[in-house]
């Protein structure tokens, strides 16, 4: 018989430590000594959504509530705290004050201790952090920190105290300060500090200067930044080429410096510092990410690894050992390793399984096991975490909890299955894709995340169209009130995500905001727990994919299905689209992208299942590298897409490089419209194959209202693949919009009210004084149909798909629209002021239509000549502001290079206008034109103040299309001028 064996088994004895600490949350807390602690007090401005405009200004003394939950035990045992005042009170709420003391009860009950409080003007705590907390001694590495302040500030400074053994220089470290982009720190103070008016007081990001202390150590210290604008980390110092010859630990720290409400610094202490360990053996083997922007299931996807380390010294036998425990047993790998490029990569994983990953170097100077990686070979299925996905149950903090085990664990796919997922606010992590199956319906609940509280209100402007309304200019410098109100808070949404890189949401399943996203501009007149307004907000993020499953085929619209198809290779129409990712009730913004790069989304249907809630599709916010392919939207309320450049970051960022193809749509607004936020450049925008349902506003619109230069927008010029099909435009007001204003919405702006008269109606309105007109330059329309020109989008209307035209439909011409101040003879008292580089007019440059086919409704009489449609200027710089145009096929004003080649402008009914009008158009050519000419107007083309005007075999019908055609020469059928 085998013997038994027993093992006695000892009860944990409780600890009699009374010994604390800081914790990872605690920003109040300055010191703590053998008895004392010192807590910080002072003031910053702090708004939520709820502040009055004159309430900002807070103290930061630590709560009861606060202090107990910025306490640890130091051995992380279980203690009870409780907090006294100086008489031995208990406090169970309000504020410490000093003389209070802190009571510890240690784990066994019975031993306690009290620690004597001491507050100190200070500023909160920061928080310091490695992105890598160990490096293997003697191998060339970079160190990324990264470092937020406690509180905001202008004009504040930071001070980064290094270890002794690292050496950075002006080139070979880096810094990106709040998410403005890296620049070596040579390059600090020169870096653009964007587009700016005269009144913001800054000329520079900052400064920096290298210095050593008594010791050698090296001080990295930053001055004159801004930090008022939060964005995620404030510093991230990455300091290259580092190598350390010494093993053990290398302790970095933080203090920073505000300079207003008031003049404090941090101590520098607990959540200030962070560690570095430099170890014998390799401790930075990690498994390499697949970064593609396409995702594409094989059977290699997740059965396939690859890793990377730094190179080592001397190593010439390095294996690569596996585990499928947890680490509890290990067998070799057969994998492929390169060790003189540090990499490896193994393959035929068996899939489902949670591999542990190490290195065994058998010989040289790190000789020894490595650290581990982990690699989970398949999608995780989010139920593993307790999710319910019952369509009854909360399941936003079991999904939260899965994300980020994945993210810990170097990234993976979480898959929801078959259910319905119920979640607030979902917060991304990098390297983390969502897959949401065919069956699975992710659905909004009321109860997102709060608006972040910010340094400014934005009470003064949250929303508006007025040209006397001075709420975006009354501070110059507040960046909030630079947009409306969705642009500039973005926590709360139901999937956020910030400074992140490398992010899926993926799949052809279904996410509904459930009417749970509001899309009003008034939404934070809601109560709390209905503030969510964006179901996607991704804020300075790179590499990011939205979308279904990838097709290579082109998604293309059947007028009589109603539906979209994809075009087979042999051209026939195939109407599976079980591919496509359904997205529907999505509130203000779809998709809220600001200052973030490396961005696909595609094979999306918008509507399928619901078409209200929903407002902004695709809101691209200065963000660059961008593609934006087969997408379908039933009906929209607002933009399907639209590239912009805003000031929500506290600063603006140029925008460019954008292929967008294959979009189909129904909007109140614009199908495609760069604008109207436009603080910064956008260019390189290239367009095809657009199918316009209906747009109130414009099919195509291109702006720029607040000095932005847009330049090199094409459409259809096959830029981003061989066009498979002219654009087509249905239902909208006018199929073109192209427009300068100079509404000067940006950081530093200053306006004045004046009084005006404008073709003789009079003005009394706001002009801006210190920001240059904007610029729109390099247009190419190309192969593009326009018929049933009206707004008639089906919006608002569930039981009639669209209306068909009754007269009572607002109706424009294709219109290009220059702007130009007032004269000074026309305002009272003259204009006071000159824009920065001179000019009074901004002009449309270089425009080129080729074989754009325009059937307009017409109908309008021959007075409708006489319209001289007003400026654009602030709060009015839409279609509607322009009214009635003097022609039908074309108006253009201040433009500068217009050709339209082998184009033709017919009617359904005669209308009496010109066919085409210039006013202040220098330089246009007409080639191979062909129109018609009511009987009831002697002139086919108008002209006012237009110079250089070319025509070529420009064909005109009179009355009737086909009718009596006569060749225009430049002497004849030409008025005005």
């Amino acid at each position: 018989m085998a013997q038994l064996i027993t093992h006695p088994v000892f009860a944990k004895i409780a600890s009699s430590n009374t010994s604390i600490s800081s914790g990872t949350k605690s920003i109040h807390i300055a010191q703590i000594n053998n008895d004392q602690i010192v807590l910080v007090v002072g003031s910053t401005y702090r708004f939520t959504v709820d502040t009055p405009e004159d309430k900002g200004l807070v103290s930061t003394q630590a709560t009861v509530a606060e202090l107990l939950n910025e306490i640890n035990a130091a051995d992380g045992s279980t203690q009870q705290y409780q907090i006294m005042d100086k008489n031995g009170a208990i406090k169970s709420s309000g504020l410490v004050l000093d003389g209070d003391f802190l009571k510890v009860t240690a784990e066994d009950g019975k031993t306690s201790k009290k620690y004597s409080i001491t507050v100190k003007p200070m500023a909160l705590t920061g928080k310091l952090s490695l992105a890598k907390d160990q490096i293997t001694q003697k191998t060339s590495k970079s160190i990324t920190l990264f470092y937020t302040a406690g509180q905001r500030s202008p004009n504040a400074t930071v001070q980064l105290f290094l270890p002794l053994g690292i050496q950075p220089t002006l080139e070979n470290t880096s810094v990106n300060v709040i998410g403005r982009g890296e620049v070596k720190l040579r390059e600090l103070s020169t870096q653009s500090i964007g587009r700016v008016g005269s009144h913001y007081s800054y000329s520079k990001v900052g400064n920096v200067v290298i210095s050593k202390s008594t010791s050698g150590a090296v001080i990295i210290t930053f001055s004159n930044l801004d930090l008022r604008p939060a964005n995620g980390a404030d510093l991230v110092v990455k300091i290259n080429n580092v190598q350390l010859k010494d093993i053990g630990n290398y302790t970095f720290k933080a203090v920073y410096t505000t300079a207003k409400p008031e003049v404090l610094s941090s101590a520098g202490t607990g959540n200030e510092t962070a560690i570095l360990k430099v170890t014998k053996n390799i401790s930075d083997f990690e498994r390499v990410i697949d970064r593609s922007l396409a995702y594409q299931e094989t059977p290699e996807n997740y059965t396939t690894a690859k890793f990377k380390w730094a190179q080592v010294n001397n190593a010439k036998d390095i294996r690569l050992e596996e585990s499928v425990d947890e680490g509890k047993t290990w067998s070799g790998s057969t994998a492929t390793i390169d060790v003189k490029n540090a990499m490896a990569k193994i393959v035929n994983l068996k899939p489902n399984l949670l591999y542990t990953f190490r290195l065994l170097v058998k010989d040289g100077e790190q000789k020894g096991y490595s650290n581990q990686t982990q690699y989970f070979t398949g999608k995780m299925d989010v139920r593993n975490f307790g999710v319910n996905a019952d369509d009854q149950q909360d399941d936003t903090q079991k999904i939260n909890e899965a994300i980020v085990y994945l993210n810990k664990i170097g990234g993976g796919t979480l898959l929801f299955g078959k259910g319905t997922y119920l979640v607030k606010t979902i917060h991304l992590q990098s390297n983390v894709y969502l897959f949401i199956d065919k069956e699975a319906t992710i659905k909004a609940i009321k109860g997102a995340d709060a608006p972040e509280d910010t340094w400014f209100s934005d009470k003064k402007y949250r929303s508006g169209l007025s040209p006397t309304a001075v709420g975006p200019y009354s501070d110059p410098e507040n960046y909030m009130t630079k947009q409306d109100v969705g642009h500039h808070y973005f926590r709360n949404a139901m999937f956020f995500g910030e400074r992140l890189d490398n992010i899926k949401i993926i799949g052809n399943g279904r996410i509904t905001g459930d009417g749970n996203l509001v899309n009003s501009d008034k939404v934070m007149d809601n109560m709390p727990d209905n503030r969510a307004d964006k179901m996607f907000t991704l804020k300075l993020c790179t590499n990011i994919e939205i979308g279904g499953l990838i097709r290579a085929e082109d998604l293309w619209y059947d007028p009589n299905k109603d539906e979209p198809y994809y075009l087979d290779k042999n051209g026939s129409k195939n109407f599976n689209i079980e591919n496509m990712l359904h997205i529907d009730r999505g509130g203000h913004f779809v998709l809220l992208a600001t200052g973030s790069d490396s961005i696909n989304v595609h094979n999306t249907y918008f509507g399928k299942n619901s078409t209200s809630n929903v407002r902004d599709i695709y809101d691209f916010m200065a963000c660059n590298e961008v593609t934006v392919t087969n997408i379908y939207c039933k009906v929209s309320s607002d933009d399907i897409v639209k590239p912009g450049s805003d000031c929500a970051l506290g600063f603006t960022r140029p925008a460019h490089n954008y292929k967008v193809r294959n979009i189909i749509g129904d909007t109140n607004c614009n199908l495609f419209q760069i604008g109207s936020e436009t603080a910064d450049d956008i260019m390189d925008v290239c367009v095809d194959n657009i199918y316009v349902l209906g747009a109130n506003k414009a099919g195509f619109s291109i702006s720029t209202n607040d000095g932005a230069h847009v330049k090199d927008i094409h459409l259809n010029c096959g830029h981003t693949g061989t066009l498979h099909s002219r654009s087509k435009m249905y239902r909208t007001t006018t199929p073109f919009f192209i427009s300068i204003s100079n509404r000067g919405r940006i950081i530093g702006a200053d306006v004045g009210k004046y009084a005006f008269t404008d073709n003789g109606e009079k003005h009394n309105e706001l002009l801006v004084k210190n920001v240059n007109i904007g610029e729109v330059e390099n247009i190419i329309i190309n192969g593009v149909d326009i018929a049933e020109v009206y707004g008639g989008s089906s919006y608002g209307n569930a039981n009639n798909r669209w209306k068909a035209y009754d007269g009572t439909q607002r109706k424009a011409t294709p219109i290009i629209a220059g702007y130009k101040l007032p004269d000074t003879k026309t305002v009272e008292g003259g204009l006071d002021f000159k824009l920065p580089n001179g000019k009074h007019t901004g002009y449309v440059k270089n425009i080129s239509f080729t074989d754009v086919q325009v059937l307009v409704k017409g109908g309008n009489v021959a007075s409708d000549t006489l319209q001289t449609p007003p400026e654009l200027g602030v709060g009015q710089y839409n279609v509607a502001n322009l009214k009635v145009q003097p022609a039908y096929g074309l108006w253009a004003r201040h433009v500068m290079g217009l050709t339209v080649k082998q184009s033709a402008f017919n009617y359904e009914k005669r209308d009496s206008r010109y066919a085409i009008f210039l006013d202040d158009v220098v330089g246009a050519q007409f080639l191979d034109v062909k129109t018609v000419k009511p009987i009831d107007n002697p002139s086919l083309i108008g002209l006012k103040d237009a110079s250089k005007i070319k025509l070529e075999n420009v064909l005109y019908y009179n009355d009737d299309w086909n009718k009596s055609p006569k060749l225009l020469s430049n002497a004849t059928q030409l008025k005005g001028n």
